[in-house]
Parts: structure tokens; sequence; C-alpha cells
């Protein structure tokens, strides 16, 4: 028996990557990471002075499946953490439904893909929608690192 497109786990991780990668650092040349080394990310040898990780956490599978992502938004050199709240505003624009379009539920939609291995040829298979984003106080890090956490929960219709 093989799951159904909408219900795998490799389908969600790539769409999340896919739409963070696409958004922050297309838009706006910050680096997106997704992995857990907050102070020092492996990022081939640069220094950031402005970054974003994404993680993928726990996961519920289901007719309506869940996941829970925590994003970092870090910022260094910072000393009134006003350019880490730009940032901040940057995330969570591309979790909100634009205040200029016309929404039926005010529901932002984030496309959920077919992972194909090339990675290269993508086809929308569904939609995650953003059903609660939960921020932190600004937090700072042991090496003087501003940061605030966002917990953003999305959902999905999965054929199970």
């Amino acid at each position: 028996m093989t799951l159904d497109a909408t219900t795998r786990e490799s389908n969600m991780r790539a769409s999340i990557i896919k739409y963070f990668v696409d958004t922050i650092k297309g838009n706006h040349g910050i680096e997106v990471i997704f992995d857990k080394n907050l102070i020092k990310p492996d990022t081939s040898s640069k220094v950031l002075d402005q970054w974003v990780s994404v993680n993928i956490g726990q996961t519920s599978k289901g007719s309506l499946s869940e996941v829970m992502l925590t994003i970092y938004c870090l910022q260094r050199k910072d000393k009134e953490g006003y350019k880490l709240a730009q940032l901040v505003d940057k995330v969570i624009t591309y979790l909100m439904v634009d205040a200029d379009t016309s929404s039926v539920d005010d529901i932002k939609r984030i496309p959920l893909y077919k992972n194909f291995p090339t990675r290269t040829d993508w086809t929308e298979i569904g939609q995650f929608m953003v059903q609660g984003i939960i921020g932190s106080q600004d937090m700072l890090g042991p090496d003087g690192t501003k940061f605030r956490i966002l917990t953003v929960t999305l959902q999905w219709p999965a054929k199970v």
C-alpha cells in the first residue's frame, strides 16, 4: 500500500522548504535555514547578521492533517530590536492574508506540492491553511543575537 501524495511527509517538508526559500530568501535575500543550530548556523562560511530558521515539528496525520512550525527570526547588531521587528513583520506577511485582497474566509493558504526527485518540476496537489501564529517576546542569545520565536500551525486536507 502506498501513501496518497497529500499524506506524504516528503511532500509536506519539500513544500514548506520551497515556500520559505521562495518568499523570504527569494523576495528579500534573507538566508533561510532548516536546522536547529541558531547561534552558529551552517551557512557555508557566510557571516550572517540576519536569518530565519524554520523547524518542522510535530505532525498529526488524518483527513485533516496538521504540522507545527517553529520559526526563529534572528538578528545581530540590533541594539534596540528594530531590525528584528522588521524581520518578524516580513515573515508574518507570508503567513497572513494580504489586507489588499478579498478573501472569503481570511485564512492564508500555502501550496502543497508533489515532491519530484529532481525538485525542478512542482505540481500543486493541495494547500496548507495557516491556523494560528503565536509570537514570543524578544529574546537574547549568548552571543548577543536577538531573536523571536513564531509558533505556526498549518492544517491541510489529506487522503488517508
